[in-house]
């Protein structure tokens, strides 16, 4: 048992995806007050027309995967939405923020496939792990610009200049335009 997974509660991962409509989180969050879970930690994306959201959820124990997904499977019977319920183990309830320096990377280029895969394997094989990542297609339908964002954690001795040189044969690969910038990390 971690330090912060107190023993008389159940820890689950909810995620709920489907099309866009009002009322997707309200209706989420009733099942979960109905049932008397609380709400740890969520967030919530809106992908083209599909709404998904990704909630920690902990109630006190006996209490089973079973009835969270009775719930759902009742409450999304006819609105096309999916709902997924996962046990979470000691190790996976406690947030851990991403260790070393945190960068953000923008890219920035005409669409093409394997803008995504190209970045993230370069960065993934130094060890460079990504906390968050948005694309996204802006400009005009005859001038579309690709964009791809994320934040990265360094691993130790890596510098955000290394990052930006690691890059640079990637940046003229695929034409594309590649800045990355040291974050500043926020406290709330």
């Amino acid at each position: 048992m971690n330090l912060c997974r107190k023993p008389n509660l159940a820890h689950f991962a909810v995620t709920i995806i489907g099309k866009d409509r009002t009322g997707i989180v309200a209706d989420t969050a009733e099942v979960l007050y109905r049932l008397g879970c609380n709400v740890e930690d969520s967030s919530c994306t809106m992908l083209g027309g599909e709404f998904a959201m990704i909630l920690i959820v902990s109630h006190e124990k006996p209490f089973s995967k079973k009835q969270l997904e009775a719930e759902f499977a009742t409450k999304n019977a006819n609105t096309g939405l999916s709902a997924f319920i996962r046990n979470l183990k000691d190790d996976e309830v406690c947030y851990r923020g991403p260790e070393g320096e945190l960068c953000l990377i923008s890219v920035y280029g005409s669409d093409k496939s394997g803008i995504v895969y190209r970045v993230t394997r370069e960065l993934a094989d130094r060890g460079v792990s990504i906390a968050d990542l948005n694309t996204k297609l802006i400009g005009t339908p005859a001038d579309p610009v690709y964009v791809l964002v994320l934040e990265a954690a360094l691993p130790t001795g890596m510098a955000v200049e290394d990052v930006t040189n690691l890059l640079e044969k990637l940046k003229k690969e695929l034409s594309v335009e590649i800045s990355v910038r040291l974050i500043t990390p926020v406290s709330l």
